[in-house]
């Protein structure tokens, strides 16, 4: 089950309903905005995990609104999908360079719609977070150039799988990653394992952490995260 915050930016109610309701049953959280103005006033109050985007608003349009979104640090990296009636290539040559990461086109099939929504959610989890070499959080530490793992400042020996899985952990504490999106990270997009296999990955790591093994949290429905100490 779904547990992202999508915030629609639309002014048509009608479009605005459809895209709500469907994604809703997919058991997103949705926000809904008429204006870029209106979600200007949202994003200085929360931060959704995706926005999803019409063009051809009143004021400021879509374009615009994007590229301001990409300017500024709170939003820069919060993905955008544009949904507008605009099918010409220009359209989506100039969405795609203002900085959207997904561009659809009206009508469009709601299915399809929920398949880029998860596709650009799970691309997006799974991007590095920096480019340190060194990764500190509380006991642990990873040295990423020489995939060494140190807890409390005693090396632990750390299977490729769980290294990797440690470290998508530590780059966002407190994110909660789906069992899909630690495949993801670990494997590469449809890499046949099960969600057994990330359990009993996750049993190891734990196991490895030892006094620390609480760090790595369950979310009962979800996936696991790293608790923020």
């Amino acid at each position: 089950m779904a547990h992202e915050t999508l915030l629609i930016v639309e002014d048509d109610a009608d479009i605005r309903e459809l895209i709500r309701y469907n994604m809703e049953r997919e058991g997103y959280k949705v926000a809904e905005c008429a204006s870029s103005e209106d979600a200007h006033d949202y994003l200085a109050r929360k931060l959704p995990d995706l926005v999803l985007l019409d063009l051809m608003l009143p004021g400021l349009d879509g374009y615009a609104f994007c590229r301001s979104m990409r300017a500024e640090e709170r939003t820069q990296k919060i993905p955008i999908i544009m949904v507008t009636a605009r099918d010409e290539d220009a359209d989506i040559v100039a969405g795609l360079e203002v900085g959207a990461d997904d561009y659809m086109t009206k009508p469009f099939s709601a299915r399809i719609l929920s398949a880029r929504v998860k596709a650009v959610l799970r691309r997006r989890a799974v991007e590095p977070g920096d480019n340190a070499k060194i990764l500190s959080r509380g006991p642990i530490e990873i040295d990423r150039a020489h995939h060494a793992v140190k807890v409390d400042g005693v090396p632990v020996t750390l299977t490729l799988s769980e290294f990797k899985t440690l470290d998508l952990f530590m780059k966002r504490p407190g994110v909660v990653f789906s069992r899909y999106q630690i495949v993801d990270a670990v494997h590469g997009e449809d890499y046949p394992v099960t969600d057994r296999s990330v359990d009993v990955q996750i049993v190891g790591l734990r196991r490895k952490l030892g006094a620390h093994s609480d760090l790595i949290e369950t979310v009962r429905g979800v996936g696991y995260r790293m608790r923020v100490e």
